[in-house]
């Protein structure tokens, strides 16, 4: 049953990463990162089917041994994180909510800066 869980939850995943793909809102780098946890404790088979993926396989590999994000994606990320929370504004939603919001986009945003650029140079 959990092997199920597992492999449904990574197949969820990769289906919301490459969707991401096509809307820019969705990212699509942090669902294939769950996907590959996920894959690794249920199929060994697309665990190395998305590990050797040549788009998404060196995301994975870098995150696993560096714990870095390419400086594009950070950037970007941090770009579409504004623009949603300037949405937001827009569409004048309660200042909770807003408030909430704003302090989960800041801590996600500042995880993402301090992040390495890439693999530590030889």
């Amino acid at each position: 049953m959990t092997r199920v869980l597992w492999t449904s939850l990574g197949l969820a995943s990769v289906i919301a990463g490459v969707i991401g793909v096509v809307l820019p809102l969705l990212p699509t780098t942090p669902f294939m990162l769950l996907a590959a946890f996920c894959f690794a404790r249920s199929s060994p088979r697309l665990q190395a089917w998305i590990e050797s993926h040549p788009t998404f396989g060196p995301t994975i590999e870098n995150w696993r041994r560096y714990g870095s994000i390419n400086p594009r994606a950070k950037y970007l990320a941090v770009l579409l994180m504004a623009a949603a929370f300037v949405l937001s504004l827009a569409m004048h939603l309660p200042m909770w909510l807003l408030i909430a919001q704003g302090l989960i986009l800041l801590l996600v945003g500042t995880f993402l800066l301090t992040r390495p650029d890439g693999p530590p140079p030889n």
